[in-house]
């Protein structure tokens, strides 16, 4: 026991050191950087702390503050009742085309932001598919706006709060309700007294993710910039570092107020929380089993094609539409080509190699990234490492920080002259990229074989050491083998997002080293609509098919291993 105990501190340590490295080292980076600036490029001096109240006196600077906070605020609380919602009608009621829901809520969170809002764009604008083929002149006025891009928004970032409420919902304690009925309650107050205040962990929760997710994201400014000026955060971060000069202190400075606000979130989030106690399940409790209504649901499942038809039907459609449409217009008159497909192998290569790169970084990630976080879950389901809680929080900071504050971290760490002289100068090449990408999967991946680690019991471990094996030998031939189907789905949720991370690509791509995200981004940017939507169709459609041969590969070697032990 004390041997196991001794190699699981090793372990943790190891581990604390490799998150240090990914996650908190550029994180503290940015922060050094408002306090030091020029610190990492040899220049030591002391900050001008008023930078970081310039923010209220540079125009740019407060309208992209203003925008973060009106944006996130708004989609918070749009987003946040749209989840829930959705979530109490789904775990209540079951009817047709219920489980559609379901795969769209998926299909929203695991595609990139800057993909859904060029889809938007192309339908809303002054000149796209609805007022070509629909003759909704004045749609680009309402979409345009901080109101309309706020709605366009929730129904991107409303997934976040429908599955955290939605599981948890899957325990109910009827006698609570049946009590307050009897009390003479309505339903409504019975909702609004009982059901809704103890779902309030999880609200705040899906509130939080919600949150940190808009204030953070820079695909949709990103490719709403290029038709209706809407500065945030992020984007303004962006811009810092593609002005003549660089302006790291700049890039800092907005930097420090972007994580302010994520910390924020998470300090509201933690004080709803304290407020009362939760743990309301009993031995009386039963699993939730939606029950299909006496009446009302044609109503339901019309409403819920609807409901689809907004939020996948004019992402995708108009990305279809237009990547075979024969001019930018989408004009019904003008016929159907697939010139733009034929573009994408025909013109500069752009796209053929930024594919290929960001198929090989996401690769690298993944298989890097799982690593890490089959390490990290171990620590954390069977070690007692006295440090595993800051393991674990740490191991969730990434997903909680956007990828344009890790990318500026990174670039502060990493592009610094003495790192040359040992061969680790990784700024300007493709494995800045593979760094940050792994530090951006590792909470999937994380949560995804920590659930799966946790169905292993500790004693098998136990037993398998007694018998001489050592730590590699216990991996491979015992947890490994029962944890692998986890370990293969994690891996692929890695890879997928990591090739289209658009804010770590952008902010980080070497010369001459285009990936994909930023091939269909600078596309967009420049006004060619058809090619950039036949890439993302095309680039996308390859990663589902990668994925679905990796699934296929794995399932038959399963059918076989249980056919030899019968």
């Amino acid at each position: 026991m004390f041997r196991l105990k001794a190699q699981g501190n090793r372990t943790g340590w190891l581990v604390l050191a490799v998150l240090f490295l990914l996650i908190l080292l550029p994180l503290a980076a940015v922060v050094i950087q408002v306090l030091l600036p020029g610190v990492f490029f040899g220049n030591l001096q002391i900050g001008n702390l008023s930078l970081l109240l310039d923010v209220f006196r540079r125009p740019l600077w407060y309208v992209s503050l203003k925008n973060s906070v009106v944006l996130g605020i708004g989609t918070t609380l749009l987003g946040t009742m749209l989840g829930v919602a959705l979530a109490m009608i789904r775990s209540k009621w079951t009817f047709p085309s219920a489980k559609l829901l379901d795969l769209a809520v998926w299909i929203l969170i695991i595609t990139p932001s800057f993909i859904l809002a060029q889809g938007w764009v192309m339908f809303a604008s002054s000149d796209g598919l609805a007022t070509r083929w629909l003759g909704w002149s004045g749609l680009h006025q309402l979409v345009f706006q901080p109101a309309g891009l706020i709605v366009v928004m929730t129904l991107s970032k409303f997934p976040m709060a429908y599955l955290t409420v939605f599981a948890a919902l899957e325990w109910k304690v009827e006698q609570l309700s049946d009590a307050a009925r009897l009390s003479g309650g309505s339903r409504w107050t019975v909702w609004r007294t009982i059901q809704v205040p103890l779902l309030l962990p999880a609200i705040c929760s899906g509130a939080m993710l919600v949150f940190m997710d808009t204030v953070g994201d820079f695909g949709m400014p990103a490719s709403i910039a290029t038709i209706f000026r809407f500065p945030t955060l992020p984007y303004s971060i962006y811009s810092a570092l593609y002005t003549s000069p660089i302006r790291f202190d700049m890039a800092g400075a907005l930097s420090f107020y972007l994580v302010l606000l994520i910390a924020l979130a998470m300090s509201v989030q933690l004080y709803a929380m304290r407020k009362s106690r939760f743990d309301f399940l009993s031995s009386r409790a039963v699993r939730s089993v939606p029950k299909r209504p006496a009446k009302g649901a044609y109503w339901l499942m019309t409403g819920n094609l609807l409901f689809l038809a907004v939020v996948l039907g004019i992402p995708f459609g108009s990305n279809l539409l237009m990547s075979i449409s024969s001019n930018a217009s989408i004009d019904a008159k003008s016929g159907l080509t697939l010139k733009h497909y034929k573009a994408l192998f025909t013109t500069d290569g752009n796209l053929l190699s930024g594919l290929v790169h960001s198929l090989e970084i996401a690769a690298v990630a993944a298989i890097i990234g799982l690593v890490v976080g089959f390490l990290v879950a171990y620590v954390l389901n069977y070690s007692e490492f006295k440090l595993r809680k800051a393991i674990d929080v740490i191991s969730l900071v990434s997903l909680a920080v956007p990828g344009i504050v890790l990318g500026i971290g990174y670039i502060f760490i990493w592009n610094q002259a003495w790192l040359e002289k040992i061969g680790l100068l990784l700024y300007g090449t493709p494995w800045i990229l593979v760094l940050a990408s792994v530090a951006g999967v590792i909470p999937v991946i994380t949560r995804v074989v920590v659930g799966a680690m946790a169905k292993v019991p500790k004693q098998l471990l136990s037993a398998a050491q007694m018998q001489g094996a050592g730590f590699l030998s216990r991996m491979g031939s015992v947890l490994i083998p029962l944890i692998k189907g986890a370990l293969l789905y994690a891996g692929l949720a890695a890879f997928g997002a990591s090739v289209f991370d658009l804010a770590i690509s952008s902010i980080l791509y070497p010369p001459n080293f285009m990936t994909l995200p930023v091939v269909i981004n600078k596309a967009f940017e420049d006004l060619k609509f058809g090619y950039a939507a036949a890439a993302t169709l095309t680039g996308g459609g390859l990663v589902i098919l990668i994925i679905a041969a990796m699934e296929l590969l794995f399932k038959p070697a399963r059918k076989r291993q249980r056919r030899s032990s019968q």
